[in-house]
């Protein structure tokens, strides 16, 4: 049997390719850079990155994209996404795309989730012309978006408040989303985006719990405070509004691989009854034709003759 969802080999191999997406994010906490030396290095991390990303792109289609339904729907909320994501460009934070991760990522599964992350981001760079260093971070921090909304604990029950829980789940998950997108996206950049001498600056020399909390300083005063808040109060407002319709109609295109046409009921063959008997007061027999449906009724056996003739 076909195993479907976030197991199989495909999820060991881009499990790995997120793991080591995620050391390239945090590259300044492994590798000493100056600020100066910082900007050239970066987009070496960066580019690094895409063949990983491609090798865990490929084998996730050919693992999951088995059915045209599954393509059609995965490049319409992909260019959906783009099309929301450019339309909120230059506006601080108000980012709607992760309504849309979150909503397909829980109703389809966390490899459909991830792919929409990635394609998403590629769509939109390629139609607006954002392409840049951050393009690969951009693309792996939106499909773990997408991912981790169907990674999410499920709701069995069919009651009327289940549906509510589960949107209150979704709710705090895009708001931890949310923060975490912002976390990471400022963490490759961090060392050259303020110059050197500050509380919030990179120190090549520093040790690990120095520069952590640079950076968490830096993040809060640049990001946490102001775009990431915008960002989890539009998820938010989204999810709430639109969550309960949008995953009902999300969940009624259904996904799964098509089975093989369902087989007539096999016609057991006619069991021959066995014909009953009964004595007659005079001595003989008389055989009774059997009441199963289908089966042929059997002649009646002539009485013996009577001895008493």
């Amino acid at each position: 049997m076909r195993r479907t969802g976030w197991t199989g080999w495909t999820a060991w191999v881009l499990g790995g390719g997120s793991i080591l997406a995620a050391a390239g994010f945090a590259w300044p906490f492994f590798a000493s850079a100056l600020p100066e030396n910082a900007q050239s290095a970066a987009p070496v991390v960066a580019f690094a990155l895409v063949p990983a990303l491609i090798v865990a792109l490929a084998l996730t289609l050919d693992g999951e994209m088995y059915t045209a339904k599954t393509v059609a729907l995965l490049g319409v909320l992909s260019a959906v996404g783009a099309a929301v994501r450019i339309a909120g460009t230059g506006v601080g934070g108000v980012e709607a795309v992760f309504i849309l991760l979150i909503l397909a990522g829980r109703a389809y599964g966390a490899r459909f989730g991830f792919l929409l992350g990635l394609l998403t981001i590629a769509v939109s760079s390629a139609l607006w012309g954002g392409f840049g260093p951050w393009t690969p971070f951009q693309m792996f921090a939106c499909g773990w978006v997408g991912a981790g909304a169907a990674l999410l604990p499920r709701i069995r029950s069919a009651h009327i408040g289940a549906a509510r829980l589960e949107i209150a789940m979704l709710v705090a998950y895009g708001i931890v989303a949310s923060y975490l997108f912002g976390l990471v996206m400022n963490l490759w950049f961090w060392p050259f985006a303020v110059g050197s001498g500050t509380d919030i600056s990179y120190a090549a020399d520093a040790t690990l719990g120095e520069n952590l909390a640079s950076f968490a300083l830096y993040t809060l005063v640049t990001s946490t405070l102001t775009w990431d808040t915008v960002r989890a109060i539009t998820t938010t407002v989204g999810i709430v509004l639109i969550g309960p319709a949008a995953l009902a109609a999300l969940r009624r295109a259904k996904l799964g691989r098509p089975g093989r046409a369902a087989r007539p009921p096999r016609a057991e063959p006619a069991t021959p009854a066995t014909p009953r008997s009964t004595s007659l007061p005079s001595g003989g027999t008389r055989t009774h034709p059997s009441t199963a449906p289908g089966a042929a009724a059997a002649p009646p056996t002539a009485p013996h003759p009577s001895a008493r003739a």
